[in-house]
């Protein structure tokens, strides 16, 4: 629960007073990045099946079940920024950093496929948060530089892990900027991996026209070898920057403007993670962005501009978990299909 307000508190303080406070010291070019993550070392890994690590946690008391052990499909989970110092890209080997981690993208996000999948989720030098507000190129160059060690740790994944078995991406804003160059990269040009991948669920982050050609929109709840994405914001609050071409409503799984009624959220987890609430909120997606009721309830802490983007998986979090469960069985009855 400290961890999850720690990072509420930082992303707001640190939009407010970035020039100031979290500006790295110098160009990238002058940066000496931290050394290259080894894959083949389990620590590089942020959850891996036979680790001890917060993506088999589930909420206390829920009554969830973990099945990773016996799971059949495999997610590859990139995790968002969780780095704000003044040093263009986070070292890997940064246990401080490491351990936040764990206690809020990788408890609150990873763990919601723990019921249906073999968790993989690698740590990378991720780009400190300026790095999407930098006006000249060393935002880019430092996402560039996360994105390589993404890249290293999918092609690990494949050729090590994967053994030919179904997966899913799944990702979450830093992490979701990374997970669509791995679709665009990957998955578009490969047939096969294409067929392998049940579905990929690129949350918080833009999806502009044309990035994704071959993957197309997910627009039901049993569709396979699409993706899926939502911005969540106030109802009324617009942003151009989180505007995507394609909007999932996670609680219908369709694309269009139907509302969705709270009596749909089959189940919310708060920032405590020890309880799951239901009904906490409705959804319906305008103008490209997931427009949602303020929580009647404490845990779903809403940051800059009306934006829920800290809660995108813990306002649906049992939705999610349920359509991973629906979405598998789909894709295992259409391979027996063809």
């Amino acid at each position: 629960m400290k961890a999850f307000i720690r990072l509420a508190f930082a992303v707001v303080f640190l939009i407010n007073f970035s020039s100031c406070f979290i500006r790295p010291r110098g160009d990238f070019e002058s940066f000496i990045p931290p050394p290259k993550p080894d894959y083949s070392n389990e620590n590089t890994w942020a959850a891996l099946p036979n680790k001890k690590d917060n993506a088999h946690l589930i909420p206390l008391n829920s009554g969830l079940k973990v099945n990773e052990d016996s799971a059949l499909v495999d997610v590859f989970f990139v995790h968002p920024t969780t780095y704000y110092k003044r040093t263009w890209n986070a070292d890997v080997n940064y246990e401080r950093l490491n351990i936040f981690t764990g206690k809020t993208t990788i408890l609150h996000q990873a763990s919601v496929f723990n019921e249906s999948c073999k968790i993989y989720a690698p740590r990378y030098r991720q780009a400190t948060l300026y790095s999407f507000m930098d006006k000249k190129d060393n935002g880019k160059k430092a996402l560039d530089l996360a994105y390589q060690d993404v890249k290293d740790a999918f092609d690990y994944y494949l050729k090590n892990y994967n053994h030919g078995r179904p997966f899913i991406i799944a990702s979450h804003s830093q992490g979701s900027r990374h997970a669509k160059k791995l679709l665009q990269d990957f998955i578009e040009k490969d047939t096969a991996l294409y067929h392998r991948m049940v579905a990929a669920y690129i949350i918080g982050f833009k999806i502009g026209k044309d990035e994704l050609t071959v993957i197309q929109p997910c627009h039901s709840a049993m569709e396979t070898n699409c993706f899926i994405t939502w911005n969540s914001v106030l109802k009324g609050k617009d942003s151009d920057y989180f505007r995507s071409i394609s909007c999932t409503n996670p609680l219908t799984w369709t694309t269009d403007t139907t509302y969705a009624n709270a009596d749909k959220n089959l189940g919310s987890v708060p920032k405590s993670f020890d309880r799951i609430d239901k009904n906490v909120t409705d959804a319906q997606v305008i103008n490209g962005l997931l427009n949602v009721h303020k929580p009647m309830v404490k845990g779903y802490p809403m940051i800059w501009h009306g934006s829920f983007h800290l809660v995108d998986y813990n306002l649906f979090y049992m939705n999610i978990r349920t359509n991973v469960k629906d979405r598998i069985k789909a894709y295992f009855a259409g391979s027996e299909v063809k």
